[in-house]
């Protein structure tokens, strides 16, 4: 599925406030008259989008999944999520426990305009970023580390251990202006680890910070050494990678 995150509280249902999941659940239950749960993959934050996102539900009905998908997207209007695909899986198989990777990009322009169309879509920056010295500041976080630096305060992970396969750094010309789309890979992510490590490499980027200096925050092991923690604009999940496809 793909939603715009921006009039959303988040992915997770919560009761005062509009949710992804909720608008899902709600669209299921105008197909099977009953209360749903459903479980995803990552849960995306306020503002967060998703291009590849993917969840599961119970059905009772033998629904063919294209004629599902018809369904719910019709359900789903108007709001910004549609179902791109649906797929029957086994039993044992989970959104969220049977995944092996989740890919991130996010997305900084360069202008001193505001951003119109692309508002709450880009982060935009109004200088020029050094694209060399981040790609070489990223480099310093890829590989199995402590990420204590790079998480939230709040992130509820046992464990601040992970292994980040891949950080990609690359400057794009868009009919909008000069991009900078960063594509970050692993098997899991922290709580604001991504826009955590953005928003430090634009730091980098911005000559406020060398390269190496994110090899120093990164061993302090503390919050306080982050860089700023970038705005959620620019933030999408596209994609979650499985031993089998179900989409395939």
């Amino acid at each position: 599925m793909e939603y715009d995150g921006a009039p959303f509280a988040g992915w997770q249902r919560q009761a005062d406030q509009p949710s992804v999941q909720g608008a899902i659940e709600a669209a299921l239950s105008k197909l099977e008259r009953r209360e749903h749960t459903i479980a995803a993959a990552g849960r995306t934050d306020a503002g967060v989008h998703a291009r590849g996102q993917v969840a599961q539900c119970d059905m009772e009905r033998d629904w063919d999944p294209f004629r599902l998908s018809e369904a719910l997207n019709y359900h789903l209007k108007p709001a910004p999520v549609a179902i791109r695909a649906c797929a029957r899986v086994d039993d044992e198989w989970h959104a969220r426990f049977s995944a092996v990777e989740r890919r991130y990009l996010f997305r900084v322009l360069e202008r001193r305009a505001p951003a119109t169309l692309e508002k709450r879509q880009v982060w935009r920056v109004m200088a020029p970023l050094d694209l060399e010295a981040m790609r070489a500041g990223a480099a310093h976080l890829v590989g199995h580390h402590d990420f204590t630096t790079f998480r939230s305060t709040m992130c509820q992970a046992k464990s601040p251990l992970k292994t980040m396969d891949e950080i990609r750094v690359e400057r794009v010309e868009t009919w909008a202006g000069p991009e900078y789309q960063f594509h970050l890979r692993a098997r899991s992510f922290l709580h604001n680890q991504v826009r955590s490590i953005v928003g430090t490499l634009e730091r980098v980027g911005a000559g406020a910070w060398a390269p190496d200096d994110v090899k120093t925050a990164l061993e302090a092991r503390a919050r306080s050494a982050c860089g700023p923690v970038c705005p959620p604009d620019g933030l999408y999940l596209v994609g979650v990678g499985y031993p089998r496809d179900p989409f395939a």
